[in-house]
């Protein structure tokens, strides 16, 4: 029997337990009882964990984007595209981690480097693929109004693209926002430091790292899905709407 009077009832106490270590932290013995937790080392850890995420999302929009606008433009690289895919959904994140420490070293530059790694493959698949999916028709006429490649790509395509290319942009935010929890590995202090390090911040502090990834993906994901509906043509805003 547990506090609340219920045995299928233990997991409210735990989740109350991390809330207490969100909002007031708690004594850690293993540091000499310097208290963990609270408002501002949760508010720290929380900006270390989304300056992360925001800078390689930001970066692997830069470096993924502009090729598979161009490839799914010329109609070409559907395999690299793929394989890049492939290969995104492949790839082990700490072998990434180890990889870039081994050779590079530590700090929050290298973390970035190797989430963007892993938010890379899925915008380059999705700008190739939505792109190379507009209608033909559409971009032939732009051709017979005198537009040059890129204002075709600009003003024509990559509009309508939006909903897909989104979709990668999405996919990779998740990715990134997840695995930047293993960013303590290399001396960055994120959200996966209380995930981590259960000897120093307990149970509760785990569950509360968990509880903090979860709610900082989810803004993301609310955050993303806004700006996508902002960047989508009207009218392909109301030809997906339900009738």
């Amino acid at each position: 029997m547990d506090a609340l009077g219920h045995p299928n009832l233990a997991f409210l106490g735990s989740f109350v337990d991390a809330f207490d270590f969100i909002f007031h932290g708690q004594t850690s013995l293993t540091t000499g009882g310097r208290e963990v937790g609270g408002p501002h080392d949760v508010w720290t850890h929380t900006v270390e964990h989304l300056k992360a995420t925001l800078l390689a999302l930001l970066a692997s929009i830069a470096i993924a984007m502009p090729p598979g606008l161009l490839l799914g433009h010329y109609g070409r690289g559907e395999r690299l595209a793929i394989a890049f895919g492939n290969a995104g959904r492949a790839l082990p994140e700490l072998a990434v981690i180890a990889l870039f420490f081994a050779f590079l070293g530590i700090g929050l530059d290298i973390l970035v480097l190797a989430l963007m790694v892993l938010g890379i493959p899925p915008i380059l698949t999705n700008s190739y693929v939505g792109v190379s999916q507009v209608e033909r028709s559409a971009v032939e006429a732009a051709r017979g109004m005198g537009m040059t490649e890129l204002r075709i790509i600009a003003r024509v395509e990559l509009p309508l693209a939006v909903p897909t290319i989104m979709g990668g942009v999405r996919t990779a935010a998740i990715n990134i926002v997840a695995t930047a929890t293993i960013g303590v590995l290399v001396g960055v202090e994120t959200l996966g430091d209380y995930i981590i390090n259960r000897n120093v911040f307990g149970d509760s502090g785990v569950l509360a790292g968990a509880i903090l990834v979860a709610l900082l993906a989810l803004m993301l994901e609310v955050g993303l899905a806004a700006i996508q509906r902002l960047l989508t043509p009207r009218g392909l805003r109301r030809a997906a709407a339900p009738a």
